[in-house]
């Protein structure tokens, strides 16, 4: 059985969208037909899914999304109909009726509708990549294969519920932060543009030699209304390119590099790794999936390239006999504490439950991090704006005082 996305019309003529399913495209016209409704558009969702594609740059962007949010839905809603011992088709389905979203209510019956062909609920979510991870899918293919997907899928449910949570609460505090700095922006271009010109030219008139910095308030205020107009392009530009240069290995795989030593931005650089990596391996060695096979997924679901080389090398390690905390440690980019609890996880035979620890902490600090970053944003920002009105005012000020004195 297949599911198909419709648009039809009423008899009042109005236009209905949704999705139904059908074992074939004549049956579900002719349920529509049943319905009272009139046919326009009907296109089976998995073919529909698979064939959204457009290029950008060299990127091929491809099946349907589901935000952050949606995710963490849809996934504890899985994991306690699961748990209740509902049949998995009927699980997907209850959650694609109780949908308000028409586009999740597809994909889950896309979704189903694999399910009911034979395919694993792994396989069938790796239909729709951009919508479910690999980490995801590859979490749910290990609950499967060790006969605890309820467990496995309230683990997973838990993480992205945890991963969800920490990306508002940081939205959340960057919206004041970011709102003042356009604000700043805003208000120094303004008084650059339309109020130093005219203040200015009262003391050129005067024939006065201007101090160095009003003049240099003066080159600055008539290259921002000369030029100004161009930041925005030449910004876009720069974005732009920057973004094709980065899409060549050699230099992604240099500037990855540069971002695990650069002073300040390493620390959060290597943090996001490390608390990725040690989550990534935690959820798989507690569902069952070996040690070696759990360090290639978690491997590959890292940001960074250059990191990705090094625990390869790392997974080798391992595969040859090496322990666990000495591959990480070779790689010469995970904190001290991870690598000594990792250690003391493998000497006790307790692995599993140490990794989940090791992913707490690290999981833990990396919030920490970002909280005080996000936090120190705002007295930065604050700091700016009074920095920069205080040396516009000092700008026009002194022509005046300077004025006074040749009065005087």
């Amino acid at each position: 059985m297949a599911v198909f996305d419709y648009q039809a019309l009423n008899t009042q003529g109005q236009t209905r969208k949704g999705s139904m399913e059908a074992d074939s495209a004549r049956q579900a016209r002719q349920q529509l037909r049943d319905q009272g409704l009139i046919p326009l558009l009907l296109e089976e969702a998995a073919e529909k899914h698979q064939g959204r594609k457009f290029s950008l740059s060299g990127f091929k962007i491809s099946g349907p999304t589901l935000s952050a949010r949606e995710l963490a839905l849809v996934t504890r809603q899985l994991a306690t109909l699961i748990q209740s011992a509902l049949p998995l088709e009927e699980s997907l389905a209850a959650i694609a009726q109780q949908s308000e979203s028409a586009r999740v209510k597809s994909l889950m019956l896309a979704v189903r509708s694999k399910v009911l062909e034979g395919h694993s609920l792994a396989n069938s979510l790796g239909e729709f990549p951009r919508a479910f991870p690999k980490l995801y899918r590859a979490t749910v293919a290990a609950g499967e294969h060790s006969g605890h997907l309820d467990k496995v899928m309230n683990r997973l449910a838990d993480h992205t519920e945890t991963s969800h949570a920490f990306r508002q609460k940081v939205q959340m505090a960057m919206v004041y932060p970011i709102l003042l700095l356009v604000m700043a922006v805003a208000i120094v271009a303004g008084l650059m543009v339309y109020v130093v010109p005219d203040v200015i030219k009262v003391f050129v008139g005067t024939g006065q030699e201007l101090p160095a910095l009003t003049r240099g308030l003066v080159a600055i205020s008539d290259f921002i209304g000369t030029w100004g107009w161009l930041c925005l392009p030449v910004i876009l530009l720069l974005a732009v390119g920057g973004g094709a240069l980065l899409r060549q290995p050699h230099i992604r795989l240099r500037f990855h590099r540069q971002l695990l030593h650069f002073p300040f931005i390493k620390r959060l650089s290597r943090g996001f790794n490390a608390a990725r990596y040690a989550s990534t391996l935690s959820i798989l060695s507690s569902s069952g999936v070996p040690l070696v096979d759990g360090m290639k997924i978690a491997t590959q679901v890292l940001s960074n390239e250059f990191l990705k080389d090094k625990l390869q090398t790392a997974t080798q390690q391992v595969t040859e006999g090496g322990s666990l905390h000495q591959a990480l440690d070779d790689t010469g980019y995970f904190p001290p504490m991870m690598l000594h609890m990792i250690a003391s996880g493998e000497a006790s035979g307790e692995l599993d439950s140490m990794l989940e620890r090791t992913a707490s902490h690290q999981e833990s600090d990396l919030q920490n991090f970002i909280t005080v970053v996000v936090g120190l944003f705002e007295p930065i920002m604050l700091l700016f704006m009074g920095v920069t009105v205080m040396l516009i005012v000092m700008a026009i000020l002194l022509p005046i005082l300077n004025l006074n004195q040749l009065v005087g």
